[in-house]
């Protein structure tokens, strides 16, 4: 019980040289708690990959480890690009398809 109240006791002392802190630098409890997670400084090299991905290339994709994980903002930027990159291989593929069928359809004798 004793250390129970030694630890709530440490916890309440932080809790108020914080506040403390953040009244002495003329800002309200709010403007202290805000801001908390913001976006982390783009510090590291960029994550890159080939012009034309394959299976391969994606497999060796490496992040950096943040705190809480990988960087959300390499991941992010990746997924964005593979995105954007399988979008155009789509859209080339439906335009070869259409293509391809309407060649089909100029040869086929009536």
């Amino acid at each position: 019980m004793s250390f129970f109240l030694v630890f709530l006791a440490i916890i309440v002392a932080a809790g108020l040289v914080w506040v403390g802190l953040a009244a002495f630098r003329g800002r309200s409890l709010p403007e202290a708690l805000d801001g908390g997670l913001e976006e982390p400084e783009p510090g590291l090299p960029p994550v890159f990959l080939p012009e034309h991905p394959t299976a391969q290339d994606v497999d060796r994709v490496r992040f950096s480890l943040g705190f809480r994980g990988y960087r959300m903002d390499q991941v992010d930027e990746v997924l964005a690009l593979l995105r954007d990159r399988i979008a155009a291989q789509d859209a080339e593929i439906a335009r070869l398809r259409t293509v391809s069928r309407a060649e089909a359809e100029v040869e086929a004798p009536e």
